[in-house]
């Protein structure tokens, strides 16, 4: 029975709960079983609140018997990201700064995953600040991966998708500035969903008009994620960029007939970004899956002129605006990757951010005309496989040297550069057995169609039903 709940699908968990064929408590008692016989090994779930848990999932047994209504995720447990507050549960954003943090105020995403009816059991690792797509900091250590302990499980959401992973919990919000809600997915044969800028609204937020950074949901399947997309996708007075669909939008079924779209694939993205050839053979065969749903598929690319300058620029100034002050205060509680991303930051201009706008507004454009020719486009989440855990980066890929942390990843952050909504579904392993994701990107604004789209090639292939063996 455990393992029946521990890896069943919070569509069907929820219909089982509000159907009273399970309680809130059993659900949540097969999860905490699970944390604790597959956490020790992969180090994902940083915080539990078992006890709190268990209370809270007895309220929600109460309340089901008297009646009273309930929200779409009602007794599903989840733990969120270590970066975003939790009202009365330590939030260290994986800095020894912030290791005793007790927020006094759950934020927006968590606020909406709260009232929707969902048991909060702890929190997930995270690198240092959310930097980097390998999760690791100084104050809960490294997340490994389920598929190969060995390995990275990726970040900056690394701990979420090894939870999931392993059954330790069906759903997980996390963020992405750079490939942080994709790589780990990708890494840990999960989905990730970095939705369009304004879709899921984020509170409080030092620049709530900047387009960069977003949060979105993660989960075992597309349909999953797109439920947990209906509870954080919405408007909110709050959010100066919040788009106006109502969050019910994703609730619905998925599936739809896909024959005749026209899709992209680009497995370098024109030649600008270096693949390892283990990552493009799987996905060059997993793409064949699109034909054989009825889609016709070139090889294209839009033009990524300027993405590079327009992320790095932007993700530096954010980092000063976020985290300069605390920098001059504490400097030796940083990294020297982000204490050096910072300092770059706060060496820009007002005519250097103002040009990475201007290249900004020109790289819309330029893909918005893209997307007039096709419906979707196909590529590498990441550039590598998971790679060994006890390095911080990959330092070449394919031959190619990676002079930082952020070079190995830009098969995400240059579509993180474009706005566009995109997907990190599994796609198939390697020869050694390590999962690998395709990104689809869509339109902007086209969250629905992405999501659909997934739904569809991951229904022909099934490859995120394969369990890591730790599991």
């Amino acid at each position: 029975m455990s393992e029946e709940i521990h890896f069943a699908s919070a569509r069907e968990l929820a219909r089982r709960i509000r159907a009273r064929e399970l309680s809130a408590r059993e659900v949540v008692r097969a999860h905490l079983d699970q944390i604790e016989r597959t956490n020790p090994q992969v180090n994902a779930i940083v915080t539990l609140v078992a006890e709190r848990a268990l209370e809270q999932a007895r309220d929600a047994d109460d309340r089901l018997a008297k009646g009273a209504d309930t929200g779409p995720l009602h007794g599903l447990p989840v733990a969120h990201k270590d970066t975003h507050a939790t009202e009365g549960i330590r939030t260290t954003s994986g800095s020894p700064i912030f290791a005793g943090l007790v927020p006094a105020a759950d934020e927006l995403v968590i606020e909406r995953i709260r009232a929707a009816g969902a048991i909060t059991i702890g929190k997930t690792n995270v690198p240092e600040f959310a930097a980097g797509s390998h999760t690791f900091n100084p104050v809960f250590g490294l997340t490994r991966n389920p598929y190969d302990l060995s390995r990275s499980a990726g970040g900056s959401s690394g701990g979420a998708a090894a939870a999931l992973a392993c059954g330790m919990h069906p759903i997980a919000d996390g963020s992405d500035m750079g490939g942080s809600l994709r790589n780990p997915a990708s890494f840990c044969n999960v989905v990730g969903f970095r939705p369009s800028p304004g879709r899921v609204p984020s509170w409080p937020v030092p620049a709530g008009w900047a387009t960069m950074g977003v949060q979105g949901p993660m989960a075992r399947n597309v349909a999953d994620a797109a439920l947990l997309l209906s509870v954080l996708a919405g408007p909110d007075p709050r959010s100066p960029i919040a788009l106006d669909t109502p969050g019910s939008a994703f609730a619905g079924p998925l599936d739809r007939d896909v024959t005749g779209l026209r899709l992209a694939w680009s497995p370098d993205l024109g030649g600008r970004v270096p693949v390892d050839p283990a990552v493009t053979g799987v996905l060059e065969p997993a793409v064949k899956a699109f034909e054989a749903l009825g889609c016709a598929v070139d090889e294209a690319c839009p033009d990524l002129s300027g993405a590079d300058e327009v992320f790095r620029t932007l993700r530096a100034w954010h980092w000063d605006l976020a985290l300069g002050a605390l920098l001059d205060q504490r400097p030796a509680d940083f990294k020297p990757s982000l204490a050096e991303n910072i300092q770059a930051g706060r060496a820009l201009t007002g005519t250097d951010v103002g040009r990475a706008e201007v290249l900004h507004t020109a790289l819309f454009h330029r893909v918005r005309e893209f997307f007039g020719r096709y419906d979707a486009l196909l590529l590498p989440v990441s550039q590598v496989p998971p790679f060994d855990a006890a390095i911080e980066y990959p330092d070449e890929v394919a031959g190619h040297p990676m002079p930082d942390y952020l070079e190995w990843m830009r098969s995400c952050f240059l579509v993180s550069a474009t706005g566009c909504p995109a997907l990190s579904v599994p796609a198939g392993f390697t020869e050694d057995g390590l999962p690998v994701g395709l990104q689809i990107v869509g339109p902007h604004r086209a969250d629905l169609a992405v999501l659909r789209l997934g739904h569809a090639f991951e229904q022909a292939t099934r490859h995120g039903t394969r369990r890591p063996p730790i599991a």
